[in-house]
């Protein structure tokens, strides 16, 4: 066939490179389902393959993009004919194995996850990786206790990604959202998407910690990490839950274990990346149907084609960007 468009990375000993390149089919790594890509988006760990100060890529050349939305233009695999629609998210797309970065992508069957009903390819990608991992924390939650009699859920990092789903979906579920960020200009956006209370960046790194304040939240989505977070286990209610799924803001906790060992609090780690299968599909069909947030389109900061990835990448990589970027693939 012609040749199609993708988004390359690529580093040497001396030069790093990010550029539009033209590949073929024959280019594209082995696997059984080929997919014609229509959406993908800007995930973090996309914008870190973008950049050369991400370390993320774990092989040269690469096209990053580590979700993808599309029909199936060819498989080797029964589970999947010509013309079914498909999205995958996260494995090793996009680091390890050519990403959503560009028209067509080629991958193993077992990755591929059946588009549900109730979703296009672009609501799926304005869910993305980011969505997957706010329903899964969710999950993670409930299935350690939650239940929104307990009392309020702080969600950090609120107007990112994982942050915005995170919120819409718990106040879709009828939880207490508390929604905490450090831009000042997006509180109305927080409220608009369910956020009962603002709670502003600063009041969770108080000057003088203590081991435990006073118990407050029953349970809090984090994909921020580092400073706070010692803070917000001190704040949890008893057997409290964090579900704990990024570093934006460092990979370091001085926490000390009084809030584990006298209040029972847990940390769930979530994972996105290898979340198995079945959980996966079932997580997807929860996003299609209870969980998908009733503002969805609001989480789209705005949409971009592949030549305006690296910009876009850049504003992630700054903290600028609100919600997601979507990437179209042009017909």
């Amino acid at each position: 066939m012609e040749a199609f468009q993708a988004l390359m990375v690529d580093r040497t000993q001396n030069d790093f490179k990010l550029a539009l390149q033209e590949l073929r089919l024959e280019d594209l790594p082995e696997g059984e389902v080929t997919i014609r890509v229509r959406y993908s988006g800007i995930n973090y760990k996309d914008a870190l393959a973008c950049s050369p100060a991400g370390r993320v890529v774990r092989k040269y050349p690469m096209v990053p993009g580590i979700d993808l939305a599309g029909t199936v233009a060819a498989s080797a695999d029964p589970r999947y004919r010509v013309g079914d629609e498909v999205l995958v998210t996260s494995y090793e797309l996009g680091t390890g194995h050519y990403g959503g970065f560009a028209a067509y992508a080629r991958v193993p069957a077992d990755w591929v996850v059946p588009l549900p009903q109730g979703l296009t390819h672009r609501e799926a990608m304005a869910l993305g990786t980011a969505g997957f991992t706010a329903a899964l924390s969710i999950h993670r939650l409930e299935s350690n206790g939650l239940a929104p009699e307990q009392g309020p859920v702080l969600v950090r990092g609120a107007t990112g990604g994982v942050g915005s789903a995170a919120v819409s979906m718990l106040a879709a579920l009828g939880y207490e959202v508390d929604a905490s960020t450090g831009k000042s200009a997006d509180h109305a956006y927080l409220r608009e998407l369910g956020a009962q209370r603002i709670v502003p960046r600063e009041e969770l790194t108080p000057a003088l910690p203590k081991p435990l304040g006073p118990e407050h939240w029953a349970g809090a989505v984090d994909p921020v990490g580092g400073e706070g977070l010692a803070y917000v286990f001190s704040r949890l209610r008893y057997g409290g839950s964090v579900a704990l799924s990024g570093l934006t803001g460092g990979a370091e906790v001085a926490a000390t274990v009084y809030p584990f060992i006298l209040r029972g609090v847990n940390v769930l780690g979530i994972d996105s990346v290898y979340c198995p299968s079945a959980l996966r599909r079932q997580l997807w069909e929860r996003l299609a149907g209870e969980l998908k947030p009733l503002r969805l389109e609001e989480t789209v900061h705005r949409e971009v084609t592949l030549d305006g990835v690296a910009e876009a990448a850049a504003e992630v990589l700054a903290g600028k960007v609100r919600g997601r970027v979507l990437v179209r693939h042009e017909a």
